[in-house]
């Protein structure tokens, strides 16, 4: 039995969803213990008409998408990531677009903290500084980073909250 494209792209969207909201749950948590102001960057786009249901509509992208988050911490330090989730045991360089790359790489310069947080099956999750993701090929000799290369970077998931910031000087 084969399973269909579009089905497998809900199931992915659905499964990015869940992560973002997850994020978004560490987000809030950050937030009330007065850490961090880190907000969900909208996506570029530009609606068209309603569709279905209060709150629907159809529309088209205006531009390629910023990396997912953005914030500060307590202190002033900006903090700007992207995430991306995998059901694979690797995460690809690509997975990042050059319009989310020449963002990083302009906060970078700023001196904001950087990051890629990465899902693994929304079981395991990685906090990649930005010049290590970007830096790849000379690193780990490819394009990629297998789950044994991902290992320094894990973050606890405890409670139901991915603890993203742990390790992070606020």
């Amino acid at each position: 039995m084969s399973v269909s494209r579009s089905y497998l792209g809900r199931l992915n969207r659905a499964e990015g969803l869940n992560f973002e909201d997850k994020i978004s749950d560490a987000c809030s948590f950050y937030w009330k213990e007065g850490w961090a102001c880190i907000e969900k960057t909208p996506e570029p786009m530009t609606p068209i008409r309603p569709y279905g249901r209060s709150g629907q509509f159809i529309a088209y992208y205006t531009g390629q998408a910023q990396p997912d988050f953005k914030g500060v911490l307590q202190g002033g330090r900006c903090i700007i990531f992207d995430a991306k989730r995998t059901s694979n045991d690797r995460i690809a360089q690509g997975a990042v677009t050059a319009k989310q790359a020449e963002m990083f790489d302009k906060y970078e310069k700023m001196e904001a903290l950087c990051y890629v947080l990465v899902s693994i099956n929304n079981e395991k999750f990685y906090r990649i500084p930005w010049e290590t993701w970007k830096g790849m090929k000379e690193t780990f000799g490819h394009k990629y980073m297998a789950a044994k290369e991902l290992e320094p970077y894990e973050v606890p998931y405890y409670k139901g909250i991915i603890l993203f910031l742990q390790g992070v000087e606020i």
